[in-house]
């Protein structure tokens, strides 16, 4: 299942490819999508060629080609009967709720029992003590109460370890992590250390470095300059089976 932000720019990149031939540069799409930089619309476009709805074409500007539609949408080429009223406008909004959230969207289904929930791409498994790689499963999700996010793109990880039990965060638990390059002094984040190693840790700034904490006093804090460690995002929530 798309996302809210998903499903707008795949539509709008059908309908500039049907209504001109050639798809619309970077600026359109933020434009198009009231987005403030060109880095979420590159996070989208990605999502959705990992998802087969879009391609790039090799060594050509402005060349996405749709490869497929939502399944409950017309397929590429055929002619839509026509609706009521147009669909909505693109705009800023969060993810795409099966339900009563998602009722007015164009193409998105609604859940049998109209429980508002959302699935999340579930992205492996990440370390919550010595720093393992994220193994990203784009073929997994796992559905998350639609009350637990705000906008922005999230993601779902399953945690492995115990260095962040005293933040409550324990062996097997699922977190849910809200996308972004950027957090604030003390937010629990993923962190992605010297391009290779994924861990999930309290962020410390100190001076001209950076310090990846965890909570659970058996483990060290780990310090590095600022070029080795960069965020992929917060932790806005979890879940946890008993």
């Amino acid at each position: 299942m798309l996302t809210r932000k998903q499903h707008e720019l795949l539509m709008f990149i059908d309908r500039h490819l049907r209504d001109t031939g050639f798809s619309p540069s970077f600026e359109e799409m933020k434009e198009a999508l009231r987005l403030k930089s060109k880095s979420g619309i590159h996070r989208l476009i990605t999502a959705l060629e990992e998802r087969g709805f879009l391609r790039r074409r090799a060594h050509r500007a402005r060349a996405l080609e749709v490869i497929r539609l939502p399944e409950n949408l017309a397929p590429r080429g055929a002619i839509a009967a026509p609706t009521a009223a147009p669909p909505p406008p693109p705009g800023f909004a969060p993810n795409v709720i099966r339900g009563n959230f998602a009722a007015n969207l164009p193409g998105v289904p609604r859940a049998a029992n109209e429980a508002p929930a959302v699935h999340l791409p579930l992205y492996g498994r990440i370390a919550a003590g010595l720093p393992i790689e994220a193994l990203r499963d784009s073929g997994a999700s796992v559905e998350v109460p639609a009350a637990m996010l705000a906008s922005g793109d999230h993601y779902a990880l399953e945690v492995a370890g115990d260095s962040m039990i005293e933040a409550g965060i324990l062996d097997g638990d699922t977190v849910i992590i809200r996308r972004g390059d950027t957090a604030e002094n003390g937010s629990i984040v993923v962190a992605l250390v010297d391009e290779q190693e994924v861990t999930l840790k309290r962020l410390r700034r100190r001076g001209n470095s950076v310090a990846l904490e965890p909570a659970n006093r058996a483990y060290e804090t780990r310090i590095f300059g600022p070029d080795r460690v960069r965020v992929q995002g917060r932790l806005i929530g979890l879940m946890r089976r008993y």
